[in-house]
């Protein structure tokens, strides 16, 4: 709740067997091949219509409206 922006997220990388053979009955890609493996990406504020929490759905102005969702018991 205190991360102004997505800049300030850091963004887990995975370990890059997961996209290669971890999931799969044969390997996906070369030995050796350059991965990227985000654990997620952050989305651009301005494509978000709602969030989605055990709670209920958030709607804007988030940055009052997360915040009350997130005080109620």
């Amino acid at each position: 709740m205190t991360t102004a922006t997505g800049d300030d997220i850091v963004i887990e990388e995975r370990d890059g067997d997961e996209i290669t053979e971890k999931w799969y009955a044969e390997r996906m890609a070369p030995e050796g091949i350059k991965t990227f493996n985000p654990a997620f990406d952050v989305t651009d504020h301005k494509y978000i219509t709602a969030v989605i929490t055990e709670k209920g759905i958030v709607y804007p102005p988030f940055d009052e409206n997360l915040p009350k969702i997130m005080e109620e018991k």
